[in-house]
């Protein structure tokens, strides 16, 4: 990590080259992972700002992973479970993403961070990052149905023999998602007719995702619409917004807060609400734009 945090310290634009980094990470190895990498990073740089270079970036990683079918658990879901082409699905999410890739260029412009300090010369990177890399590259193949499935558990198998410090997981975090799945099974009995009109489908399942996270309210109600792509902009749309919105928001969160020199928590909260509920208005408004020209 200070490896990194001292080669991206290099040169101009550093929240421009963050926030996009950001972006096209998450659409490769999702927001989650995403902004596992990049806030520890952000919090590790010699700058000012940084609580609003990790709500951006929050943002960043909701919105450049809602662009590819592996991006986010609810897009992968969305993919296998209606049986769509990528070309389809990337051609469907792509004014969204777009969109919101542009304002957060024209946000990260705007934010000066300047360094508080000189950094040594940066140390090399490890080999041992390649190999990782075409086990990556594996587990895309395999979620594009390019590989069979069982292809995937090389890719956890060299993991768990090489390196174990990977599951080493919040289980907290992961624990009050799966309680989501709950909530998310008993609501089933309110849908007890088919969500015909898209307007519909996106609004309930964005604003389902206020309250049960966009991941279960994507399996909730893919069962009573057969349509894809409101559903897919719903549930991205989503993701904005509340800290429960998306498991990418809590991460970040939880990420800054629990840093130690960590003293503006209230602060924090209100500016990642205000931004991400802002957020989240901006892309319904896009949403039924976008629908009127079409």
């Amino acid at each position: 990590m200070e490896t990194v945090a001292q080669r991206v310290e290099r040169g101009k634009a550093l929240s421009l080259k963050l926030l996009a980094g950001c972006f096209v990470l998450s659409m490769i190895v999702t927001n989650d992972v995403a902004l596992v990498v990049m806030v520890p990073l952000t919090l590790s740089l010699n700058v000012r700002h940084k609580d609003w270079l990790v709500i951006f970036e929050a943002l960043a990683a909701n919105a450049g992973s809602a662009l590819t079918p592996f991006g986010n658990p609810q897009n992968l879901f969305i993919y296998w479970f209606y049986n769509l082409e990528a070309k389809e699905f990337i051609a469907s999410i792509a004014p969204f993403s777009l969109a919101f890739l542009a304002l957060l260029l024209i946000a990260a412009w705007r934010l000066k961070t300047p360094a508080t300090e000189v950094r040594k010369p940066p140390a090399r990177i490890l080999r041992t990052s390649w190999i990782f890399a075409l086990l990556l590259l594996l587990v895309l193949l395999t979620a594009l149905r390019l590989l069979p499935l069982w292809t995937a558990a090389v890719a956890l198998a060299v993991s768990f023999l090489f390196q174990r410090s990977a599951f080493r997981v919040d289980y907290s975090l992961l624990l009050s998602f799966f309680f989501f799945f709950g909530l998310a099974e008993n609501l089933k009995t309110l849908l007890t007719a088919e969500l015909a009109h898209s307007g519909h489908v996106f609004l309930f399942s964005a604003l389902a995702s206020q309250i049960m996270s966009n991941v279960p309210a994507t399996l909730l109600f893919a069962k009573f619409t057969g349509n894809w792509e409101a559903l897919l902009w719903g549930s991205n749309a989503g993701g904005f917004g509340s800290l429960f919105a998306s498991l990418a928001n809590l991460i970040a969160y939880r990420f800054y807060v629990s840093q130690e020199n960590s003293t503006d928590n209230k602060v924090f909260t209100l500016k990642f609400l205000v931004a991400g509920y802002t957020a989240f208005f901006l892309a319904i408004g896009w949403y039924f734009l976008v629908q009127n020209i079409h």
